[in-house]
């Protein structure tokens, strides 16, 4: 049976990464599409986690809780198919995002949370990161969440930190792409990435 392919689409919150996985579904047509945080039950606890004032620890279990689910319901049978999946976020985000949050708790809480995931989770064949100014990012979401501008924009730019140190310890598997070009060029990018994966 042949193995299919997972890629995820990597960023800080306003990359447009949404925009592109929209053109991606009208390009890869018999691909399957996700995301994480998914749209069941565990899911929905992660958004609601999100929008609450929970403990960033349990937080990071939900989220850990729904990327399980995700892989046994929809990421493992996809490619044991031979499919395609293309997945909007996926670990790397709880890495890069768990990472700062949790980053009072740990010495090095982006390894641990790694740690976590480790024996059971499914490394991506392919992660485009869609890399942006974190102020310009922040622009883009506009008064989204409780924070002050300034605030978010600090935390996006950790968060983003911690993305690209995981592109540098993966070069293999990620691909950045500037995501403050014009929406038809970061797309172009994307699908360019992802055919020169296909193809090699």
């Amino acid at each position: 049976m042949a193995k299919g392919i997972l890629v995820t689409l990597e960023g800080i919150d306003g990359t447009g990464k949404s925009s592109a996985v929209k053109g991606l579904e009208s390009k890869f047509k018999d691909a399957v599409f996700t995301r994480e945080p998914t749209h069941n039950w565990i899911g929905e606890a992660v958004k609601k986690s999100i929008e609450s004032d929970t403990d960033p620890l349990a937080e990071l279990f939900l989220f850990v809780a729904d990327h399980a689910e995700h892989i046994a319901r929809v990421i493992k049978p996809a490619l044991l198919e031979g499919k395609m999946v293309i997945s909007d976020r996926y670990s790397d985000s709880r890495y890069a995002y768990q990472g700062v949050t949790l980053s009072g708790l740990f010495d090095d809480a982006m390894e641990w949370i790694k740690g976590v995931h480790k024996g059971w989770t499914i490394v991506p064949d392919l992660t485009i990161l869609f890399k942006i100014d974190p102020a310009v990012a922040v622009g883009r979401c506009g008064n989204r969440g409780n924070h002050t501008k300034f605030e978010k924009t600090e935390f996006l730019r950790k968060v983003q930190d911690n993305f690209l140190k995981l592109a540098g310890e993966e070069p293999d598997r990620f691909v950045v792409v500037d995501a403050e070009q014009s929406q038809e060029a970061v797309l172009a990018d994307v699908v360019r990435a992802i055919e020169n994966y296909i193809d090699s």
